[in-house]
């Protein structure tokens, strides 16, 4: 796809907001009709530029999880390292996410779990066994302050 434009950015903007917003509200909401909005939609969806949609949760519940973010460190960055690292992290549904950093570390990595073993297996058997990884700091989240949501809903 090439570069998004304003009305492309709007679209994006309305989703990040509320991504079960209705194709004819977006549409009345920038300006065009709906099959030309809904067409807007699907070629971000196919290049790339939507990956997905998703539900937040409220984790106070019974099933609730603890969220760990950890820093990596490579033991050198160059560009093989950094590409055979994120090939492996991909292989990982339990890795949630994953940013290349600028500053104390190289990778940013979220998983959840259930409890401190279920941690313990994560790093055991994924995190330790990354291709290139000198220093693992994992810190695990007390509760969830923001996630991003529409404004005025809970």
């Amino acid at each position: 796809m090439s570069a998004l434009d304003a009305i492309d950015r709007n679209i994006l903007r309305l989703l990040r907001v509320d991504a079960r917003m209705s194709n004819a509200a977006i549409a009345v909401e920038v300006g065009l009709s709906p099959s030309a909005c809904l067409r807007r939609i699907k070629l971000m969806e196919n290049s790339g530029v939507i990956r997905g949609y998703t539900a937040l949760i409220d984790a106070s519940g019974a099933d609730a999880t603890i969220a760990v973010i950890i820093n990596i460190t490579l033991e050198r960055q160059t560009e093989e390292n950094l590409d055979r690292f994120e090939a492996a992290v991909r292989k990982h549904p339990e890795i949630r996410e994953c940013f290349l950093m600028t500053g104390g570390s190289d990778y940013l990595l979220r998983v959840e779990v259930a409890t401190a073993g279920d941690f313990e297996r994560i790093h055991k058997e994924i995190l330790s066994t990354l291709p290139g990884v000198l220093r693992i700091h994992s810190s695990f989240s007390i509760r969830n302050v923001l996630a991003t949501r529409a404004k005025g809903r809970r």
